[in-house]
């Protein structure tokens, strides 16, 4: 296996990444390249080996990376979550991908999750490099994502404190910020991140309540039926309190041909445990095979 970390700029900023290459790969061969998409606030040394690893086991190469401001990679700020910016960065990291020598460039896939899970959906309606794409425990409306889990008070909370963050940054430069358990207000998040942050403490990030905003705004449903004829695989957790099932059932419905929705009975966190990382992997890897 070939693994080593790589530096790309997307927009001025400069991106760290790691990029995997099958082992006994012939002088001038290429192989298909997938770029692998985190979610909220998260670090690519979290979760996404686990599925690179898999994806490089199956002859594909892949490329992992931090967006900017997060892990490795530069930014103007740091826990900056700006959807559209990202989705920059995602489209930069393809770029680099189909460079390499190892790559088919015209066999470009796509996997994300959770909030990546959002932006794989989204890149692909936009970018027509896609051939295929497979998300897994997103959605397709930021709205949906931050508010159907809050009641009725506290999506009013949130609306305010949002306005007020946007008139101190309008007058003074300058907003507020708060962590990702907190914006995203989910107890699955939330003891996810008490797990995890002991053992990737690259993890903590100040979120701006900006990146909230903007997240509301967001709505890869929009575009998602642009996709085809290229490929689209949604996989979904039925018990997920943060991007609820529903959220994958109306964006496969607004998808066109060639796609399939899979639903697991797990929670948001529980894919990433290893026998069904093994099983959402799985997915990913015969739909990449079938369409790349």
């Amino acid at each position: 296996m070939g693994h080593k970390v790589v530096h790309f700029f997307s927009e001025g900023s400069k991106i760290e990444g790691e990029l995997f290459t099958p082992e006994g790969m012939r002088a001038g061969e290429r192989r298909p390249g997938i770029v692998l998409c985190h979610g909220y606030s998260g670090v690519r040394e979290l979760i996404l080996p686990d599925y690179a690893k898999r994806f490089l086991a199956a002859g594909f190469v892949a490329l992992t990376f931090d967006y900017r401001g997060f892990g490795g990679s530069e930014g103007p700020e740091k826990g900056r979550i700006i959807p559209l910016e990202q989705i920059d960065d995602i489209r930069n990291a393809l770029t680099f991908l189909e460079l390499q020598p190892e790559v088919d460039p015209d066999r470009m896939g796509l996997w994300g999750t959770s909030f990546g899970g959002f932006h794989a959906p989204y890149t692909a309606g936009v970018d027509t490099r896609v051939k295929a794409a497979v998300a897994q425990v997103g959605g397709g409306n930021g709205e949906s994502l931050l508010m159907d889990i809050r009641n009725e008070a506290e999506r009013k909370a949130l609306l305010e404190l949002l306005a007020e963050d946007r008139k101190s940054r309008v007058l003074t430069g300058k907003g507020t910020a708060g962590d990702t358990a907190t914006i995203l207000a989910s107890p699955q998040t939330r003891e996810f991140f008490e797990m995890a942050l002991p053992h990737y403490p690259n993890l903590k990030s100040d979120i701006p309540w900006e990146s909230a905003e903007k997240t509301l705004q967001y709505r890869p449903i929009d575009v998602v039926d642009r996709i085809a004829p290229r490929a689209l695989m949604l996989i979904g957790a039925v018990d997920d309190d943060l991007c609820k099932i529903e959220g994958y059932r109306e964006l496969i419905a607004r998808a066109k041909e060639p796609k399939k929705l899979v639903e697991l009975p797990i929670t948001h966190y529980q894919i990433y445990q290893p026998e069904w990382v093994e099983v959402s992997a799985n997915h990913a890897i015969e739909w990449f095979t079938k369409y790349l």
